[in-house]
């Protein structure tokens, strides 16, 4: 099983290292990080990074505030922590003399329990296809789904698992089969969009922060300069505020 984990293990650094030279992640980053800072307008200082790097880490991966809608951040967080608590305890059970404690077997199960109850919440309620347009959650394809199915797989066939006794039969095979469709399909599915997010994040406050800004403008509506650009003229005179627009509904015509 030592083997095995460290198969896994390598699998993802060599599959998310063939998704970063695929989609050009790495280089675009650092492209982009050049580009911001060639039009910043304001320089940062060492402590100004490391302050936007504990805020991204503190609000964007610990707690996961880019989700506004608080039931979907619930969704998400269980999913996270859950995945992080059953692979740790599945890593300590297995590499540590001690690691069969009634200690780790409880964080094994919890972590489990929650990542079977996110992943499988998400795939029903907040799968795009399925909440924004209406497709029987049924409606699988592989190359899209891969990374649902594979959460869902791995931690309904570890409980299954556990609970018929721990055996070496069928019901570890399904877990060494779920495993791996998630581990080794890290080049297939959205796995890698994890190690990627963070940076991303870290990336649009830097921008922010430096007036950068994506080439986006930087000014309110409100500035006399702003209300200048051609662009704005239908808006000079409206209100500030002018209601929920597009959230006002859930996008539930289909």
């Amino acid at each position: 099983m030592q083997t095995y984990v460290m198969i896994m293990v390598a699998l993802v650094i060599v599959m998310t290292i063939m998704d970063m030279l695929h989609k050009k992640s790495a280089k675009f980053f650092f492209e982009s990080a050049n580009k911001a800072k060639a039009d910043a307008v304001n320089e940062l200082s060492a402590g100004d990074k490391i302050g936007i790097a504990t805020s991204t880490i503190v609000t964007d991966v610990v707690s996961a505030g880019e989700f506004k809608n608080p039931v979907r951040r619930l969704v998400h967080l269980l999913t996270m922590y859950g995945f992080i608590l059953f692979n740790a305890a599945t890593a300590v059970m297995i590499f540590n003399a001690n690691g069969a404690d009634a200690i780790w077997t409880q964080v094994w199960h919890v972590g489990a329990i929650m990542l079977a109850v996110g992943s499988v919440w998400f795939w029903f309620v907040f799968k795009v296809d399925v909440a924004a347009e209406g497709n029987s959650p049924f409606n699988i394809d592989l190359k899209r789904d891969a990374f649902s199915l594979s959460l869902m797989a791995t931690s309904i066939t570890a409980l299954i698992w556990s609970y018929n006794g721990n055996s070496m039969g069928w019901e570890f095979l399904l877990v060494i089969l779920a495993t791996v469709s998630l581990f080794g399909g890290v080049y297939w599915s959205k796995f890698s969009h994890m190690f990627f997010k963070p940076f991303a994040a870290y990336d649009k406050r830097i921008r922010k922060a430096d007036g950068s800004a994506e080439n986006l403008p930087t000014l309110n509506r409100d500035e006399p300069e702003q209300q200048k650009r051609h662009s704005m003229e239908l808006l000079v005179d409206a209100p500030m505020n002018m209601g929920l627009g597009i959230k006002r509904e859930k996008p539930n015509h289909y």
